[in-house]
């Protein structure tokens, strides 16, 4: 079907729904860069933060290019600006879905973003504080006594960048499982009988998410998912979907059964 194909009424609700669509995204692009102005005046303190790590280590940055500096921090201030902006983000985001959701599904929302959010910073504050450190020691030890470790600006802020967001995102595994278990999509029995392959997985995905190619990042981003995996086996088995929807899985299933 094309759009020439619609009823007038369809017509009318498809452009509205692209009207809210442009609105909900033209707040949050207003909304971050306004906050990435107003982070751009503490982009000095923000690139101290992302420094503490290397700084503790008696290591300094350098730059060598004309513009490095300044772009390193117009990086740092639009990723400031977006988390300054996240709620306003949220909120027009939230408009914009929340006429096409039921009630018990709005409730499911209300409960599971504070979750996925906490999850998300604490996998990025995990990867901060807890390893990135241990990561950058190893690096200029492995150097040796023979090199002199000069880090460059923009070098390093891409690469604490690079390793720490994918923190936070594989930190979402036990909210993802939640959902494809409650849709009957997997089950624990599945998730714990097939350990190794998720075991690979996990391993595949480290080496593919570190910035770096040693084998001392990768595990270390390998080890703490892998922990996640089992924890989200015991969610797995806690949110299988009720008997209801198991039902009426098994009728829609044993239906497209007959037909074929």
């Amino acid at each position: 079907m094309v759009f020439s194909d619609l009823s007038p009424e369809d017509k009318q609700t498809i452009i509205e729904h692209l009207e809210d669509l442009r609105k909900s995204l033209l707040i949050s692009i207003v909304a971050i860069i306004i906050a990435a102005v107003f982070a751009f005046y503490y982009s000095e303190q923000i690139l101290s933060i992302i420094m503490s790590p290397l700084t503790s280590l008696n290591e300094n940055l350098i730059v060598t290019g004309v513009t490095e500096a300044f772009f390193v921090k117009l990086k740092l201030s639009f990723l400031a600006g977006f988390v300054i902006a996240f709620p306003v983000v949220v909120w027009a985001l939230w408009r914009f879905i929340k006429p096409a959701l039921y009630p018990h599904e709005r409730k499911y929302v209300y409960i599971l973003f504070p979750i996925t959010i906490g999850l998300f910073v604490g996998g990025v504050l995990f990867a901060y504080f807890g390893i990135l450190k241990l990561i950058l020691n190893f690096f200029i030890y492995i150097a040796g006594e023979n090199l002199e470790t000069m880090f460059k600006v923009d070098q390093y802020v891409s690469f604490v960048l690079a390793f720490t967001l994918p923190f936070g995102i594989v930190f979402e595994l036990p909210v993802v499982v939640f959902f494809l278990s409650k849709l009957g999509i997997i089950s624990h029995e599945a998730m714990a009988r097939n350990r190794k392959y998720a075991l690979l997985v996990i391993v595949i995905l480290a080496a593919a998410l570190t910035p770096g190619p040693d084998p001392f990042s990768q595990m270390m981003m390998a080890i703490p998912v892998y922990l996640l995996y089992e924890i989200s086996i015991w969610i797995a088995r806690f949110s299988r979907p009720g008997e209801e929807r198991m039902r009426k899985m098994e009728a829609r299933k044993k239906t497209q059964e007959e037909t074929d």
